[in-house]
């Protein structure tokens, strides 16, 4: 895979009916990020807690634009 995207790993945390997003790595190689975030999924022990990957800015805006409308709704 030959492209300049910035691969991030996003952690999403829900508390009751709010949620915060955080970044909890980046990386260039799309393999590395996943196994990344596969990774984390195992080790994760919490049920309001949940990964994702997202390639820019407008994936992870959408994302929280979601989760607020729904908030909203």
């Amino acid at each position: 895979m030959t492209n300049n995207k910035i691969w991030l790993v996003i952690e999403k945390t829900t508390y009751g009916d709010d949620s915060s997003f955080s970044v909890s790595k980046t990386n260039k190689d799309f393999n590395e990020a996943i196994k990344y975030k596969v990774h984390l999924e195992a080790l994760n022990d919490r049920s309001n807690r949940s990964y994702f990957l997202a390639s820019d800015v407008e994936t992870v805006m959408n994302n929280v634009i979601s989760a607020h409308n729904k908030k909203v709704a």
